[in-house]
């Protein structure tokens, strides 16, 4: 319940509605729709999760193109970068 609360992961619900409207299909949902000060909040952290998440992906990207990861050394970056997307990809569909 608190990391629900605390919107670290606000943002997949921001994807989930983007997929909805390319799919054209509506959400179908059992809680009444957000209105007011819980819509705020709501889109408050989306906003949250979104920056968090933007935030960890530079700072990756920055160490791993500057070199100051636990890589091994014979591993160039591109490769470095390639693996981090791959594996990231495997434990999102986990």
């Amino acid at each position: 319940i608190f990391v629900e609360y605390t919107g670290f992961v606000h943002f997949s619900y921001a994807i989930h509605m983007i997929v909805a409207i390319f799919a054209g299909k509506p959400i179908q949902s059992k809680e009444e729709p957000k209105e007011g000060f819980d819509r705020i909040f709501f889109w408050l952290r989306v906003v949250f999760s979104f920056c968090i998440l933007t935030f960890s992906l530079v700072v990756t990207l920055a160490a791993l193109f500057e070199g100051k990861t636990r890589m091994w050394n014979s591993v160039p970056t591109p490769v470095a970068v390639i693996l981090f997307f791959g594996l990231m990809s495997v434990v999102g569909m986990l």
